[in-house]
């Protein structure tokens, strides 16, 4: 047997190993970061990177950097990289990649993997027991396609097949799985170019004008957007739309910010945290034009007509009429029927759409008394979050904590929540500015993924003012983005309201079962117990911040906006369950309540 040569070196003149071709197409890709953690199986990759202007962005656990790397996608519209290791590292990483994947995230994991010629002989740290060596296996549940990569040759190849699939269509994370003898082999010269040029689907033009007519004759039109349309021309389109027929828009909950929460033709969120306001209006719409969301349970009231959307033969009535546009067909139809359904990108619809309704009703529609009802509904919402958050009580009310967030903050700071009060209530009532940014967890509503996605927000957004808006549990999952936002240099701010629970399922327990148990976190003698947040924060090098009055909380954020350090705030706040006015099946079945069909 031969032993290849390092991969730091030259196995002939002007030969390559595959860890300096991978990263020199990595180069040729746009790629300027990489995140990940070493381990025996990737380092001839790092040793590539290491000569590479493409930063490696270390952290102490593969879910931060699985984290990290999708929040810098998110923030900065170009694909996350990830690199991992064999076994137990790519296994640490599946809640991150998940997490990307299940929000629509273009993220590429690298892992590297056992030897390819001991594939099977159970090695160190191989995947098996009961299949031999195949951890693509555990990835392929979610991401869109897991590579295993047999031949040195085949690596560049499959690279390109992994960006472009990762990044056309429905965006979503992919695998690469390299055995890492593969990185270490010599390999020729070889491109493997992106598409020069990419055009997304778009929508015919007689589906256009159709869709236009339902949306011109309707008496109560609605549309409902989500996360899959983003600031830009679609946006300024739907705005158009919206604006010339006066049509009132929700939002799904990855949908907030993008119609800036002042427009007066928003509603606001529906579904369980959603206003009364706003599910009546999507119970009782008679044409409803869904724009790139999948009707979410929470958003949907569990999808029970009575409370929120009714639509399609549903419940008792006269059901709404679907127009559903989605760049996954998938998603069409999956848990409304639909009167018309287009596979398009939704940018271009948006586009075609607006122009269509001017030919079919060129002179604008007023509604002035559902914009009146707008205006009261909504000014209701976000003064009486301000004057619950007037409150001086200590420990803290939620909503305190979030008028100060936006009274120090600057406009266009972006809001990274994790998952309990601080995303369910920020996408309720916190008055997001026009310039600022909201991104969440939405389809696995992770806990954990707040801290690190922030720390990736602030690297692909360096001179923003980034927030990871966490609680204590959220914070506890993921104490490693400390540590790696001091060095890395972000002044990220983590903000912990601290209410030392995992609160919201607290809230949800005590509703239903009367008590709480195994939900609080307490001490031996049966105190409240929490770390001391601001504490651990110095210790890793970033400013503290204990706030010890109410007067305090301001200071400090502003203070920690001032510095442009990495700074931790431990807030203490109660435990308050957000307000539902929609409806969440969970509740039913806490109570032995089960749908009819179920009964069957």
């Amino acid at each position: 047997m031969t032993v290849d040569a390092p991969a730091g070196t030259r196995t002939a003149a002007g030969a390559r190993t595959a860890a300096e071709a991978l990263v020199g197409q990595l180069e040729g890709y746009g790629v300027e970061y990489v995140f990940g953690t070493c381990g025996h199986t990737n380092i001839a990759l790092l040793d590539a990177l290491s000569r590479s202007p493409i930063e490696f962005v270390i952290a102490r656990h593969e879910q931060a950097a699985a984290h990290a790397a999708d929040g810098y996608a998110r923030a900065s519209g170009r694909p996350g990289v990830l690199l991992l290791h064999v076994g137990p590292g790519m296994m640490n990483a599946v809640t991150g990649v998940a997490t990307a994947a299940l929000d629509s995230v273009p993220l590429i994991a690298i892992a590297g993997d056992v030897p390819s010629y001991y594939h099977g002989r159970h090695p160190h740290q191989e995947v098996n027991l009961h299949a031999d060596a195949d951890q693509t296996a555990i990835y392929r549940p979610f991401v869109k396609r897991a590579w295993h990569v047999h031949r040195a040759e085949d690596l560049g190849r499959f690279t390109e097949r992994a960006f472009w699939t990762a990044l056309s269509g429905r965006p979503g994370a992919v695998l690469l799985d390299v055995p890492m003898d593969l990185f270490s082999r010599p390999v020729r010269p070889a491109d493997h170019p992106l598409p020069a040029i990419v055009s997304a689907p778009g929508l015919p033009a007689e589906t256009a004008e159709r869709i236009a007519l339902l949306l011109a004759e309707a008496e109560r039109p609605l549309i409902y957007v989500g996360g899959g349309l983003r600031e830009g021309p679609g946006r300024d389109a739907l705005l158009s739309l919206a604006e010339h027929l006066d049509v009132p828009i929700v939002h799904s909950l990855m949908g907030k910010g993008i119609v800036p929460d002042t427009h007066p033709l928003l509603l606001g969120m529906p579904g369980f945290w959603g206003l009364e306001t706003t599910n009546d209006y999507t119970r009782t719409a008679d044409v409803v034009l869904a724009l790139a969301t999948r009707f979410a349970e929470t958003d949907a009231s569990s999808w029970d007509p009575r409370y929120t959307w009714n639509l399609g033969g549903h419940g008792e009535g006269s059901p709404g009429r679907l127009i559903q546009i989605d760049i996954d067909a998938a998603e069409i139809g999956r848990n409304y029927p639909v009167e018309i359904g287009a596979v398009a990108d939704v940018t271009h619809a948006v586009q075609a759409i607006a122009e269509a309704v001017r030919a079919v009703r060129p002179d604008p529609v007023n509604r002035p008394a559902l914009r009146e009802r707008i205006r009261g509904a909504r000014s209701a919402l976000f003064s009486g979050s301000r004057e619950r958050g007037r409150s001086d009580a200590l420990p803290f009310r939620p909503e305190r904590i979030l008028a100060d967030l936006r009274e120090a903050l600057p406009d266009d700071a972006i809001l990274v929540t994790d998952v309990g009060w601080n995303k369910n209530g920020v996408a309720q009532c916190y008055e997001l500015p026009a310039t600022g940014r909201f991104i969440t967890p939405g389809g696995a509503s992770t806990m954990g993924f707040g801290p690190a996605a922030a720390v990736g927000v602030q690297v692909a957004q360096p001179d923003r003012v980034v927030v990871a808006l966490v609680g204590d549990g959220g914070m506890s999952a993921q104490l490693p983005a400390v540590p790696m936002a001091v060095e890395q240099g972000l002044p990220v701010i983590f903000v912990v309201m601290n209410n030392r629970a995992h609160g919201t399922i607290a809230d949800l327990q005590a509703a239903n079962f009367g008590a709480e148990y195994g939900c609080e976190f307490r001490d031996p003698d049966g105190r409240p117990y929490s770390p001391d947040f601001a504490a651990f924060a110095e210790a890793c090098g970033a400013d503290g911040y204990g706030i010890p009055t109410t007067e305090a909380l301001l200071s400090a954020l502003r203070s920690a906006v001032r510095r442009r350090r990495p700074a931790v705030l431990d807030v203490p706040m109660v435990n308050e369950p957000v307000p539902t006015p929609g409806h969440w099946n969970i509740t039913d079945i806490y109570q032995g309540v089960f749908p009819a069909e179920v009964q069957r």
